[in-house]
């Protein structure tokens, strides 16, 4: 039988993260702050409210059949989920956001996580988001948690004359989340949180291996987690 991590309970979780009273925390943002992924689900509701062009909204189903049957890699998909509302003006982007995030996402953020973060940040912790979903929603939902958009490492394109781009800036994920964060100087957070493989490397970076905290983790990442003697954390709305 393959061995199983630790699962921490709410108080456990919490009291372990406050031990290492931390300076400096990562967390990942579809599937650790909130259930579901706020990314593919934005594509689709694009999609769905007329956003983008049935041209773009054809080129990006294909791409993402593509995803699925593992011939489109999960950085070029990541990236192309923002490449394709190039010609847009940002800030219709951002009300489009606040619009689908408000009806979509907020009802599933983790209450056990948002509390967390609170008394991080009465803590004087510095808390950062990082995510390969585009800027424009993850900028949107963390403000749920009062973190600055200073404070977001997310997929993001260039912006000429206010409008969206197809040149991309970064995607963060797998390891361009190490290098997003390296690029603003943070190389060992003391407490990373995450849910799939896709942040496994970020997890690595920790301080102390003790600072490791898959939440919610899917299939890969519990397998990992037990590899890594990471102690895993599911909040009440998703416990298997």
């Amino acid at each position: 039988m393959t061995e199983q991590p630790t699962r921490l309970t709410t108080t456990e979780f919490h009291a372990r993260v406050h031990a290492l009273n931390p300076r400096v925390a990562v967390f990942d943002c579809d599937g650790t702050l909130w259930s579901g992924d706020a990314g593919s689900t934005f594509m689709h509701w694009s999609i769905d409210t007329n956003l983008i062009s049935p041209e773009q909204a054809a080129w990006i189903l294909t791409r993402y059949d593509g995803y699925k049957n593992n011939t489109v890699s999960e950085y070029d998909i990541c990236g192309e989920m923002v490449q394709v509302y190039a010609g847009l003006p940002v800030d219709t982007l951002r009300r489009a956001a606040a619009d689908f995030f408000r009806d979509y996402v907020e009802p599933n953020i983790f209450s056990e996580m948002a509390d967390l973060i609170a008394e991080l940040q009465k803590n004087h912790t510095d808390i950062w988001a990082v995510s390969s979903t585009n800027d424009w929603v993850i900028e949107e939902g963390v403000r749920r948690f009062n973190i600055p958009a200073h404070r977001v490492l997310a997929a993001r394109v260039e912006v000429d004359n206010k409008l969206a781009t197809d040149r991309l800036i970064h995607v963060p994920t797998d390891e361009d989340k190490v290098v997003a964060l390296s690029r603003v100087h943070i190389t060992a957070p003391d407490v990373v949180f995450g849910n799939s493989i896709h942040d496994a490397a970020m997890l690595s970076i920790t301080k102390s291996k003790s600072g490791a905290f898959p939440v919610n983790p899917s299939t890969g990442l519990l397998e990992r987690a037990a590899a890594e003697g990471w102690p895993v954390y599911f909040p009440s709305s998703v416990t298997p």
